[in-house]
């Protein structure tokens, strides 16, 4: 079992809000994983952001993000509580930031609960006769089916996504950092994602590394 030090609490506490004890008891129970302990503190009720989940978000922004050029474009609504708290300079770089990561890493869903049970149904079917093709032993498929899932909600839910900035964390550790530093339930709510030709034959382009190096500017 991982050693839980001070700075691992802090860094807990600076996340979600919760008090010292709890997520010291938090990461005890998932090993020292800092998202895994968020979500738990958040299963309990016990951290800022899962109190303020609840509340009702129906200010803030849509936001667009138009890459270099115009081959990229995208609209994304995120919700906030207050009319104030949607023009602070705070709010308004967490959704730039969160329009540039769907620029970037294409997600197809917010959360994980928004992919359809047929999706996922036909991704694990996919996923099943890769790991046989590979000659993995059929006692073990269906596991590793399940870890290859979780893999695949990283590439298409936006939550579930590394972090454009920080590959360190997640988007949803990002927006739980936002909740707790602004003090206000956040919803990122919807989003459409346009490319320049998209479904049309083309030349393969790398835009994630574009947008990337439109950021380090």
């Amino acid at each position: 079992m991982m050693a839980i030090n001070a700075s691992m609490v802090k860094e807990l506490r600076e996340i979600t809000g919760a008090g010292m004890m709890d997520c010291k008891k938090a990461l005890v129970e998932t090993d020292g994983n800092i998202e895994k302990a968020v979500e738990y503190l958040r299963e309990k009720g016990l951290s800022q952001a899962a109190k303020k989940s609840g509340r009702i978000a129906s200010e803030g922004l849509v936001s667009s993000y138009i890459h270099m050029g115009g081959r990229i474009g995208v609209l994304v609504e995120v919700n906030c509580e207050t009319d104030f708290v949607a023009k602070t300079e705070k709010f308004q770089e967490f959704v730039k930031n969160i329009a540039m990561q769907i620029a970037a890493a294409k997600p197809e869903y917010i959360r994980k609960e928004e992919v359809p049970q047929d999706v996922i149904e036909k991704e694990k079917e996919i996923l099943r006769a890769q790991a046989l093709n590979e000659g993995k032993p059929e006692k073990i498929v269906d596991k590793m089916v399940e870890g290859r899932i979780e893999k695949y909600y990283k590439d298409v839910c936006l939550l579930e996504q590394p972090y454009i900035k920080d590959g360190d964390k997640s988007v949803s550790t990002l927006l739980n950092e936002t909740i707790a530093e602004i003090g206000e339930n956040i919803n990122i709510r919807r989003f459409v994602r346009y490319e320049l030709g998209e479904g049309l034959e083309k030349k393969s382009c790398d835009f994630a590394s574009e947008v990337m190096a439109e950021l380090n500017k």
